[in-house]
């Protein structure tokens, strides 16, 4: 009786353990399987961010503009504010075409100078909103000089929240002051 008694434990114990073991190898393919997709994934975003970009410098290479373009009220460069989602720095897509614009502007014309202020709505703390702000210039910048204008020709600068154009505390206003404005320093 001892002897069955003792079989039947140890066949009860590698049961156990081979339960145990299974969801654990399973639970480590799953993990590795995810991690492959996401690692996929991010290759296959930046292949098509990189496509986008490099299609962007090429046919803002194409574009030419003089400085009465940034008094042309039709003129792609007439239009100087990007605006934001609450609490983000991504641009959206609808303002590349008018920052494509800007960009060849600014690659034919070495002595233009851009300034981007950067602006929050009144939400956040003053110090998060000027890191915001900051953020958000800075996003516009990096789509200014990967499409061709240069570093030394754009400064960058935050207001937060400090200059709002709309000073109601609703979201119509808020989004109006979640923005970057493109100031031309020097035109030539």
């Amino acid at each position: 009786m001892s002897t069955i008694f003792r079989w039947f434990f140890v066949a009860m114990v590698i049961g156990a353990l081979s339960a145990c073991a299974t969801p654990t190898r399973d639970a480590e393919d799953a993990e590795r399987e995810a991690e492959r997709a996401a690692a996929e994934e991010a290759e296959r975003e930046r292949a098509e961010r990189e496509a986008r970009e490099a299609e962007a410098r090429a046919l803002g290479r194409d574009r030419q503009f003089d400085a009465d373009a940034l008094d042309d009220p039709d003129s792609p460069l007439a239009e100087r504010l990007v605006y934001f989602e609450f609490d983000r720095d991504e641009v959206q897509s609808q303002y590349m075409d008018m920052l494509e614009a800007h960009a060849a502007y600014l690659s034919q014309n070495s002595g233009a100078r851009l300034r981007l202020e950067g602006h929050t709505d009144e939400r956040g703390t003053r110090e998060y909103n000027l890191g915001l702000g900051e953020r958000r210039a800075q996003s516009v910048r990096r789509i200014l000089t990967l499409n061709g204008a240069s570093d030394d020709q754009i400064e960058v600068i935050s207001y937060g929240e400090e200059m709002p154009v709309a000073f109601e505390q609703n979201e119509e206003a808020w989004a109006k002051n979640r923005r970057v404005e493109l100031v031309y320093e020097s035109r030539r």
